[in-house]
């Protein structure tokens, strides 16, 4: 366990931006982490690296949590709980779960990043979300060196929201996540329409959570670049969710604009469609720009500057905000 001084990130955050770490660890145990915080409080945690843009170089101690390991902790007919340590690679743990035939994270195929953050911004695709399979959240309080457990329903989740993003954010590291998952009794969930289409295509129609994956993965890999050839982040913007009543005077103007119903008086609106409508798809500055073939994506061509990513996205919001009187919210963290 060794801090290292005067680090470039670059290959430690999925945007490829090239700040440099003040001061660097890597930690690879509950223990390490324990004995840390012991003597160091103002801590930057970085896991994969996958939601957040960097602007500027980090002062804080960075710590880059690898602590690996995934664990059966029980089971009974129908489910399994499993530990699965904050340092595992997301993608990587979906598929050992659906090489073992448990369901209930196909949808989340491909997401970037690593298990120990995917509390923090509850990840989500397809109509799952990663609160629907969690236990619990197992943490290390950074004041008292504690371990301490947050259950399901102590973790405040939202869309794309948890209280690790809010009144907990600072307080604690995440060591692992619990997770229950079905053996048997999968309730697939394939309403999504993409899905169904590819299913479709391959004449699929009583699917496995194998299928569901591949048919997710298909889907993320057409329209979504991977981060190893472009750099970037993932979706950039949240989709907005805004009242029926604006919705219906925005249908006035705008007859072909896309829609979800989230509940009697909610609707939420593709934040795609929104940027694409307002010319910003395929747009490049440079080196940086809009994807060409997501527009909810911004991307580093190549040596580009967090900062002017951030002023892109600003920009963005500015032009949603005059065209559809829709405020549109960054689901990236920016780092400042």
């Amino acid at each position: 366990m060794k801090i290292q001084e005067n680090i470039s990130l670059k290959n430690y955050n999925t945007f490829g931006i090239n700040v440099k770490a003040k001061r660097f660890i890597t930690i690879e145990s509950v223990y390490e982490l324990q004995k840390l915080v012991e003597t160091e409080k103002d801590l930057f945690l970085l896991g994969g690296g996958s939601n957040m843009l960097l602007t500027s170089d980090i002062n804080k101690l960075v710590v880059h949590l690898n602590i690996k390991g995934i664990s059966i902790d029980s089971e009974d007919e129908n489910n399994v709980f499993i530990t699965v340590n904050a340092g595992e690679v997301w993608h990587e743990f979906v598929l050992w779960a659906i090489s073992k035939n448990y369901g209930g994270i196909e949808n989340l195929s491909l997401i970037p990043g690593n298990v120990g953050t995917c509390p923090i911004q509850n990840i989500g695709a397809y109509g799952v979300e990663v609160k629907d399979v969690i236990h619990k959240v197992e943490a290390i309080e950074i004041e008292t060196g504690k371990l301490v457990s947050f259950l399901n329903n102590e973790c405040n989740f939202g869309y794309r929201n948890s209280i690790f993003k809010n009144e907990v954010k600072g307080k604690y590291v995440i060591t692992s996540v619990v997770f229950k998952l079905t053996k048997k009794e999968h309730n697939l969930n394939i309403s999504y329409g993409a899905i169904k289409d590819k299913l479709a295509l391959k004449n699929i129609q009583n699917p496995t959570l194998k299928d569901v994956s591949d048919a997710v993965i298909s889907i993320r890999e057409e329209k979504l670049p991977n981060p190893k050839e472009i750099g970037n982040s993932g979706s950039f913007f949240k989709n907005p969710i805004i009242s029926k009543k604006q919705f219906n005077d925005l249908k006035e103007k705008f007859p072909n604009i896309p829609s979800y119903v989230v509940s009697e008086n909610e609707i939420k609106i593709p934040a795609g469609w929104l940027i694409e409508q307002s010319g910003f798809k395929g747009k490049r500055f440079g080196n940086y720009g809009v994807h060409e073939k997501q527009a909810l994506v911004l991307v580093n061509y190549g040596n580009a500057n967090g900062q002017d990513i951030y002023e892109l996205a600003k920009k963005i919001q500015t032009t949603i905000k005059e065209n559809f009187s829709i405020d549109l919210e960054i689901e990236v963290n920016i780092i400042t």
